[in-house]
């Protein structure tokens, strides 16, 4: 299987479970790879026979910023499933990145890692 990767969105959103992290919000690094067949695109030199990456980029940033999660669970299933719907993929795998997390300690970051079919939201 071929993949289509997008490696570190940065979007500023209000995601969290404490109250905080809604008023404040934070900083917020999204990687995806999006799992399909390119061979015909690759042979036709066609955009239309693949996924336009430009297009992701822009409904990922959309969904992360205009609507708040408590959960980056939740918001990365949410991309999952907007995703399946609109583009010919067969899997994904997203990773979402809380730098900032309400942790008292030296960390780099906090993190999701969802492995997502398109069988799965059918």
């Amino acid at each position: 299987m071929d993949k289509i990767s997008i490696k570190n969105i940065v979007v500023y959103g209000y995601h969290g479970a404490i109250k905080e992290e809604n008023v404040l919000g934070q900083k917020f690094i999204i990687n995806i790879d999006m799992y399909t067949s390119l061979k015909k695109a690759g042979i036709n030199d066609n955009l239309e026979e693949t996924i336009h990456y430009g297009y992701v980029y822009n409904d990922i940033v959309n969904i992360a910023t205009k609507k708040n999660y408590k959960l980056i669970e939740a918001l990365g299933e949410n991309i999952c499933k907007i995703l399946f719907k609109k583009y010919n993929m067969n899997k994904i795998i997203i990773e979402i990145k809380k730098p900032n997390a309400p942790i008292p300690g030296i960390f780099d970051y906090v993190s999701i890692t969802l492995e997502r079919e398109k069988k799965d939201y059918e």
